[in-house]
């Protein structure tokens, strides 16, 4: 059984170069476009993961219907 942890990286790249711009402007004095910032990074993430569980429920049924 092969295991990809390819979506475990980009998910985790996502939130380490969102919480690296959420700090940069936070130190800038920006803390309102940090927050949409964080927002928009937790949106993509959320896109990502939802991709993510509709091609498990695919392989769940192909794997249960024998397809």
């Amino acid at each position: 059984m092969d295991f990809d942890l390819t979506p475990v990286f980009q998910i985790g790249a996502v939130g380490f170069i969102t919480a690296i711009l959420h700090t940069v402007l936070k130190q800038a004095g920006k803390e309102d476009i940090a927050h949409w910032a964080t927002l928009v990074g937790f949106i993509i993430v959320l896109y990502m993961v939802a991709h993510f569980i509709g091609d498990l429920f695919t392989e769940v049924k192909r794997v249960f219907l024998f397809n």
